[in-house]
């Protein structure tokens, strides 16, 4: 790779970085008026759509150490949010479900979160956005293969 190649990779990292902050303090901000975090609306999206996972495998999916995700879950159960349930498979773990106020809590940040990401990426048009989907999409699957 040349010097100014490089430099150029270097200044589309810093730019992607920066964009991930903007996108982040964004979240935070549409999320804090459901009094959840981001890892925490990632939590509930992930049980929507699979009830009874294992505390290890969320971990894993959110990029999580134990003690992190005891914490999280910790948290969401004492808001009535998450319940623990015995694993029928293992029974050193426990497994994670979604209650039905966690289920109307995640309905409700994913429509304020819906919303603010349309707004956000509403600078780009559909034709753009398309087009940044598809670069981004390739970008990933490439990191993924490193």
């Amino acid at each position: 790779m040349t010097e100014r190649a490089c430099d150029h990779a270097v200044a589309q990292h810093r730019l992607i970085q920066e964009i991930y902050v903007l996108l982040d303090d964004g979240d935070r901000r549409v999320l804090d008026g459901v009094k959840l975090t981001t890892m925490e609306f990632a939590l509930l999206n992930r049980l929507h759509h699979e009830q009874g996972q294992r505390l290890t495998d969320i971990g894993a999916e959110l990029l999580c150490v134990k003690s992190t995700i005891t914490r999280l879950v910790d948290r969401l159960e004492m808001a009535g949010l998450v319940q623990r349930t015995p694993d029928p498979d293992d029974r050193r773990a426990q497994r994670l479900v979604i209650t039905e106020h966690g289920e109307v809590v995640r309905s409700r940040a994913r429509a304020l979160h819906s919303n603010a990401v349309e707004r956000r990426l509403g600078v780009l048009s559909p034709d753009e956005q398309h087009r940044l989907y598809d670069l981004l999409a390739k970008l990933r699957n490439g990191l993924e293969v490193r």
